[in-house]
């Protein structure tokens, strides 16, 4: 019997690149098949559908997307048509095919005016810039268009790998004796590593007979501001810069930020038994691979 092909889009991203790091543990059960640009671009939706007919996935994650949150408000139809109108296309093909498809989403898609964590069925998403409704419509258009559909939200990325909140500290920390940093943003980092591993597990899941379908959210434990983690990033790096807490007013940028994103992720530690690490020891490990 032949082993069910995954395929994965994103794989130069942090969350692709860390899957790909773990697929080499599971090639006795899956195949694996990290779709470059090249074979299938997400900024050209009609590529879709020839993928399809040239490769038959029982799993289809969905890592790429279009993340340039500032730049998203200037450049609305590169992120519509990368993180909703694609997301749509994969999900039809997805259901032509039997494919079940987990598309990776972002806490962007809440307003931020929340006080307590936000949860799956929340339903008043009201995103506050063109990245997080983007990223909300492709949700819409997977789940409508694919009845096996996994959503999962996610937020703070970060990684070994790529451009992220953590490298970026570390080099200039490096490089400055103080920093400033938003102390008014609240959420939860998210190690990629982790996710990778979450995904691979949900997928082990469903292969197993697992039928849960529709929207989770997957986060480290802990809840924190953007200069919290600053800070922690600095210590457990044995760095000596001062970091300086300031509002977000005082560090405008061209997309609004939600100040609260919270979420609750109860949901994918009961359907799927995910282990959620904490923000703290993710850190700690990821910061031991980049120092």
């Amino acid at each position: 019997m032949s082993k069910p092909l995954i395929v994965i889009t994103g794989k130069s991203g942090q969350l692709g690149w860390e899957i790909e790091q773990l697929a080499k543990t599971w090639e006795n059960e899956y195949n694996f098949l990290f779709a470059s640009r090249a074979e299938l671009d997400l900024t050209q939706p009609d590529s879709i559908a020839p993928f399809f007919e040239k490769h038959t996935p029982a799993y289809f994650i969905n890592c790429a997307a279009y993340t340039a949150v500032d730049k998203a408000e200037t450049e609305q139809e590169l992120a519509y048509i990368t993180n909703a109108e694609s997301v749509g296309k994969i999900a039809q093909q997805c259901n032509l095919s039997g494919c079940t498809l987990i598309s990776i989403s972002t806490d962007y898609v809440f307003d931020g005016n929340g006080t307590r964590p936000y949860r799956v069925d929340d339903v008043s998403t009201s995103p506050v810039n063109y990245y997080g409704y983007t990223k909300w419509l492709g949700e819409k258009l997977a789940l409508e268009n694919n009845p096996k559909t996994i959503i999962i939200r996610t937020s703070w990325v970060y990684s070994t790998h790529g451009n992220n909140f953590v490298k970026t500290m570390l080099r200039l920390m490096k490089e400055r004796p103080e920093l400033k940093i938003v102390s008014d943003q609240i959420g939860s980092p998210t190690y990629a590593a982790d996710l990778a591993g979450a995904i691979l597990q949900v997928i082990q899941s469903l292969t197993k007979g697992n039928t849960h379908y529709g929207i989770y959210h997957y986060s480290n434990q802990g809840v924190i501001s953007w200069y919290d983690f600053a800070v922690a990033i600095r210590d457990k790096a044995g760095l000596q810069t001062t970091v300086l807490p300031i509002p977000s007013s005082a560090y405008p940028t061209p997309a609004k930020r939600p100040a609260y994103s919270v979420m609750d992720t109860n949901d994918i530690v009961k359907d799927f038994g995910i282990k959620l690490n904490t923000w703290e020891d993710s850190l700690t490990h990821c910061i031991q691979l980049l120092t």
